[in-house]
């Protein structure tokens, strides 16, 4: 395989990614707190014998995570809490810890709050959430403070990434932090009854895809055509 087939190849890999992660943003736009995803493209430049030129490519070099703040949705639900700032909550995954910004919690009936795949809600020391169940009611202070019937529970965790860049999304709505977390304390405040929506634009994305797909639809032309050349050239010289 030749120098420019080659660095197609690897542009087209890239941009199947993107519109697969794309895809993956658009069919999650309505789901509480997702994160906006994309594709970082580097290039590669390769210093070639003098009497060639340098061989320049661009190619898929990860993924980005959009940390912008989503949409506040009032619920009303008592164990429906959004976060207004930086920072996600902790919840007990089967590996460790994960991190989320959704925040639909349903008591157990033990009076553990778990999310909607039974996954612990922590505290800020990182141990379990528990609510009395005969509480009659249960209030959150903005600091993350739990109340049952006007006693203090706990205080719901808030959680970053030591660095954001070592974000990494695991599935769905969840992340991990391999270099580790540090507390939130400033700037940031819980609320109670409400949810944070995703942060995807649809029609952002939407417009994006089109552009991302007419790109590939290029490249695979390139390709077709530098085929063609060179089975002209092998035809020429057969004969």
């Amino acid at each position: 395989m030749d120098n420019t087939h080659y660095t197609n190849l690897t542009r087209q890999s890239g941009l199947l990614r993107e519109m697969t992660t794309i895809a993956n943003n658009i069919s999650n736009a309505s789901t509480s707190g997702f994160r906006k995803e994309g594709v970082v493209f580097s290039e590669f430049i390769h210093a070639m014998p003098k009497d060639e030129p340098s061989l320049s490519m661009g190619f898929a070099n990860g993924r980005s995570i959009n940390l912008q703040q989503g949409a506040l949705t009032q619920t009303g639900g008592t164990y429906d809490f959004a976060i207004e700032g930086d920072g996600f909550f902790m919840l007990e995954g089967v590996d460790g810890p994960v991190l989320t910004r959704a925040g639909a919690f349903t008591p157990s009936a033990e009076g553990e709050l778990t999310n909607m795949d039974g996954l612990r809600l922590l505290d800020a020391g990182g141990a379990p959430i528990f609510v009395p169940p005969d509480a009659k009611t249960v209030s959150l202070a903005s600091d993350g403070t739990l109340s049952a019937d006007g006693r203090p529970v706990t205080q719901i965790g808030l959680f970053a990434p030591l660095d954001r860049s070592d974000l990494q999304h695991q599935q769905g709505v969840l992340f991990t932090a391999p270099g580790g977390t540090q507390t939130v304390l400033e700037g940031t405040s819980i609320l109670q009854g409400f949810v944070e929506g995703s942060n995807v634009n649809p029609v952002q994305e939407i417009t994006r895809m089109i552009e991302v797909q007419r790109s590939y639809e290029l490249g695979q032309s390139f390709m077709e055509k530098e085929d063609e050349r060179i089975r002209s050239v092998l035809q020429t010289v057969v004969k």
